[in-house]
């Protein structure tokens, strides 16, 4: 055995892939406009997450606080911290939605249902084998 095997320049890199994430949008060729999502890395995961989580008082405890993460915030952020085409940060494309943010502006351009499928999509890459609301609500049993 060899550490050798663990060293950066020795993992694979972890592709970008393509996604149709809605038939709406259609590119010059006649066929949806396919989108391109990254994997972020566990560290912009962490950053994301820790935005997202609020410090809440314990009810009946005085001084002492739980935490508490809001995945619906967290998912749309990771979703949009993914997705390298279109750019979700084009003042052009949000102005043409009337919204700010990345965020906003991903929940504009797709329909419930577009978005729930982007979701998944955007969870699978990430490596998550199982939803994250998946995961709150097996919590929640």
């Amino acid at each position: 055995m060899s550490l050798s095997a663990f060293l950066a320049d020795r993992a694979l890199p972890v592709e970008n892939i393509k996604y149709a994430a809605s038939p709406r949008f259609i590119g010059e060729d006649g066929r949806p406009e396919e989108w391109e999502i990254r994997c972020v890395t566990s560290t912009e995961d962490e950053g994301i997450r820790r935005d997202c989580t609020k410090r809440l008082p314990v009810p009946g405890r005085r001084g002492q606080f739980t935490q508490e993460v809001d995945f619906n915030l967290y998912l749309g952020r990771l979703a949009s911290a993914c997705t390298v085409y279109p750019n979700l940060n084009d003042k052009e494309l949000q102005d043409s939605y009337h919204v700010m943010g990345a965020d906003q502006l991903l929940k504009s351009m797709l329909t419930p249902g577009e978005y729930a499928e982007y979701l998944s999509k955007i969870q699978e890459i990430n490596g998550f084998s199982q939803s994250v609301q998946d995961e709150v609500d097996e919590a929640k049993n």
